[in-house]
């Protein structure tokens, strides 16, 4: 045998068939930091213009910020890394976009540091490593305008939170002065509701002179009914703890329409061509007295008011977490899995061994599980898809599935510019009726019956 060949046998005799050499890890950022944040101290870890890492402690006062950001914008530093600790990381976020820095905000979940010993150094020093190598999957984070909106629409949803519960305070006083009447009406916090509690609240006690401020005539109850509710005992004590839950209820009404104002504002930056509208006749309590749609139109270019289940409320929380622009996620099941909404198996040694289970507070996921939930009397078929899921697998996992159909629905619909088409979404009516026959004689047959065609 020749040299060559030995050659080539020796060469090739520690490479097995379709193996490849590791690669190392390479360095995509060398002008990175990571910073570990904490409610009154920052520790940074960076690379400074001559490729030497430095670690460094800030507090967390304003001017410290700014003076953090000045080191990293004087070393160079072209992109930052850290975790979204409670809201310690939103002042520094802010700064640190202003000086042009990017800034990669991570789920603290996802990331442990793997070193024994856990501490605020360690944790600065692990951040950017893995940063400078490119292995840390950035959070969305949504623009500054949108932050505002969410931060209003929070805001305006827990006044509305304690209204309820300063409604529900007014009918336990109702109920130890005897009064009855939040019984027989739909909801106290409609028109006759609420004039019968101020009358109360005014000094007025007589049954009759209460009735008669009310139109009586539209209630299902009888006037007979409605007098012996109006009986009661109307101690000081009493109505003086119904006037302070009424000014409570006044005030936190106010509030609601303060901060409606402010997301009406907010919209207006974001769809400047739609003039301010209100909506015309009564509105609805916990409802927008302004005309959301025409802004939500403006700002997603398409009628998602169109899909079951959404509604403009539901839309707006969901606009002010994603923000207008889909592309951020490759595809809907990108979009479904950051949602929380898609399924996520585990897997070990080629079994499937069960789904990992996660718990989300975005409020985004709230607003596409609430509107599968309202689906439960739809007519349409994603009314049907949610009954037939309910029926056969549970609620729960109904209200999933259909969620994430609906998200994945407004994604392409966003993304794509296209109307609401609800040919795709309803399933083949001729395969849905294959079906029941095909079932049906499955069952005859083990009755020992068959099935004939009528006339």
């Amino acid at each position: 045998m020749g040299k060559a060949k030995q050659n080539k046998k020796k060469k090739g005799a520690g490479t097995p068939a379709g193996s490849k050499k590791m690669e190392r890890f390479g360095i995509l950022y060398p002008r990175s930091a990571g910073i570990d944040v904490g409610s009154m101290l920052m520790v940074v870890s960076y690379t400074d213009s001559r490729d030497q890492i430095h670690l460094k402690q800030f507090d967390s006062f304003t001017s410290s910020l700014n003076k953090l950001a000045d080191l990293l914008q004087g070393e160079k530093v072209e992109i930052v890394t850290m975790e979204s600790t409670a809201n310690y990381w939103m002042p520094l976020h802010s700064i640190l976009e202003s000086r042009g820095i990017k800034v990669v905000m991570i789920n603290p979940s996802h990331y442990r540091n793997v070193s024994a010993r856990k501490t605020d150094i360690n944790d600065a020093q692990w951040l950017h490593k893995l940063l400078t190598h490119g292995l840390l999957r950035e959070s969305h984070i949504a623009p500054a305008c949108y932050q505002d909106l969410r931060q209003y629409i929070h805001e305006r949803q827990i006044c509305q939170d304690q209204k309820s519960d300063t409604l529900n305070r007014i009918q336990n006083t109702l109920t130890k002065m005897n009064i009855k009447f939040q019984h027989l009406i739909s909801d106290i916090e409609g028109v006759c509701g609420m004039k019968l509690l101020r009358m109360i609240c005014s000094g007025i006690s007589d049954p009759e002179k209460l009735l008669c401020s009310i139109d009586h005539k539209r209630l299902k109850a009888s006037q007979q009914e409605l007098l012996h509710s109006l009986e009661g005992d109307y101690r000081d004590s009493q109505i003086n703890t119904l006037r302070g839950s009424l000014k409570a209820y006044d005030f936190f009404k106010e509030q609601m329409l303060y901060y409606e104002q402010h997301i009406e504002q907010t919209l207006k930056l974001l769809a400047p061509e739609i003039k301010s509208s209100k909506k015309q006749g009564m509105v609805r309590k916990n409802q927008y007295h302004i005309n959301l749609k025409d802004y939500l139109v403006a700002i997603l270019g398409v009628d998602l008011t169109a899909v079951e289940g959404l509604d403009e409320i539901g839309l707006l929380t969901i606009l002010a977490v994603t923000g207008p622009e889909m592309s951020k996620w490759p595809t809907a099941g990108h979009f479904t899995s950051w949602l929380n909404l898609s399924p996520r198996p585990k897997i070990t040694g080629g079994k499937l061994v069960g789904y990992e289970k996660r718990i989300t507070h975005n409020p985004a996921t709230q607003a596409f599980r609430l509107a599968a939930n309202c689906l439960w009397q739809s007519k349409g078929p994603l009314g049907q898809q949610y009954r037939k899921l309910a029926a056969t697998k549970g609620k729960a996992k109904a209200i999933k599935a259909v969620a994430r159909k609906i998200a994945v629905i407004f994604y392409n619909m966003v993304l794509k510019q296209e109307a609401y088409d609800v040919t795709k979404v309803q399933q083949d009516v001729e395969v849905q009726k294959a079906r029941k026959i095909s079932r049906l004689q499955k069952e005859a047959q083990k009755l020992g019956l068959t099935l004939q065609k009528s006339a």
